[in-house]
């Protein structure tokens, strides 16, 4: 892959400096360091904290980096060890290198051209190998687990912090390495914010309870949202609901290999827009998952990739009234040739949770 790169962007080597990239690349899992990728050289480069890790976990040069080798030092070295030294033009990770770190090393390094590589080793895991597929389809069935615990646990007076380590408790004990990203609780009125951070809200008979959470699985991502009532829901509780869920089993026929992200997006959207609800639906409907929660390629209006067997995306579309509550639906799937594969077994009708 890496090799292809070079061809592609006529470049001598390159630096890679974003954590989910250099353990895609390497294997490394530490995420502290940098890789520099030529035809002849396959560098690692990190400090004493990970150096044995790095060597057990990856096959590339593992070189430690220290207060008297820096890494412009070992770079330099690098460099001068290529056929080529002339005229060397260096690729380099422009959306996560920092601007005061890329100025050390312009001034350290004879490099005659930078090449921002922009979105192009990101690109390199939008299709997802079998292996990974069954690390986040093993990470959303830990998901699904945890879902199925909490539902018992869920009652009147319980604190949105509290469902969320309920949440998160449930998926580290079925054997999650951790949460993928921050979980999010929002009951009540705070369910209309997409994003809301729980707090300490009492849940309360009526409330719709959102609750958006993954966890982590050898390093992939699971991603999964459901909304239930606790108590009997009332009738636009359920009429948003149905407009949500319709809109998200519509959105999720129509993914398949050679569609774009923004015609499934307005699958979705158009539903929505001609129940009333438009304006209530502001976020794109999905995005892909891997190493890192939020990739490309994206279900949005904004994106035109053409989906391709092997990605995966999320299809969580919404509804959000504020000053009344909010409605999300997530599942995450696998793309395939005629259709696609549903990672996530959660039922999606309407839960409403007995109070007693």
């Amino acid at each position: 892959m890496s090799q292809i790169l070079l061809d592609e962007k006529n470049i001598d080597a390159m630096l890679i400096t974003d954590p989910y990239n250099m353990r895609h690349m390497s294997g490394f899992r530490g995420g502290e360091g940098a890789l520099y990728i030529s035809r002849t050289q396959q560098v690692l480069i990190t400090d004493s904290r990970y150096t044995e890790q790095a060597g057990k976990e990856s096959d590339f040069t593992v070189i430690e980096e220290n207060m008297g080798h820096k890494r412009e030092q070992i770079l330099l070295e690098c460099i001068q060890k290529e056929e080529k030294v002339s005229g060397f033009a260096m690729g380099y990770e422009d959306q996560s290198l920092l601007c005061a770190q890329f100025d050390k090393l312009k001034a350290a390094l004879p490099v005659e051209s930078w090449v921002p590589l922009g979105g192009s080793v990101d690109a390199l895991r939008r299709i997802k190998t079998e292996e990974e597929l069954e690390y986040i389809a093993r990470a959303e069935a830990i998901g699904d687990q945890a879902f199925a615990a909490v539902l018992k646990k869920i009652q009147p007076g319980m604190t949105e912090l509290q469902l969320a380590a309920e949440l998160e408790y449930e998926m580290k004990k079925a054997g999650a390495e951790g949460t993928s990203f921050s979980t999010i609780v929002a009951s009540g009125l705070n369910s209309s914010m997409p994003h809301a951070i729980p707090g300490t809200k009492k849940l309360e008979e009526g409330d719709f309870i959102t609750m958006d959470f993954g966890c982590l699985v050898n390093g992939y991502c699971s991603d999964m949202t459901r909304t239930v009532v606790l108590g009997k829901a009332s009738e636009k509780q359920k009429e948003i609901y149905q407009v949500v869920l319709k809109a998200q089993l519509a959105a999720l026929d129509a993914i398949r290999e050679g569609v774009t992200g923004k015609s499934v997006d307005k699958v979705a959207r158009d539903i929505i827009a001609e129940a009333g609800y438009g304006d209530c639906f502001g976020h794109g409907l999905g995005h892909s998952v891997g190493l890192f929660i939020h990739e490309n390629p994206r279900l949005s209006p904004s994106d035109d990739t053409v989906l391709q067997a092997g990605m995966t995306e999320t299809v969580e579309p919404g509804i959000y009234v504020p000053g009344f509550g909010g409605v999300r639906i997530e599942d995450t799937v696998v793309v395939t040739k005629d259709g696609h594969r549903n990672l996530a077994s959660s039922p999606k009708e309407l839960i409403e949770i007995p109070v007693e």
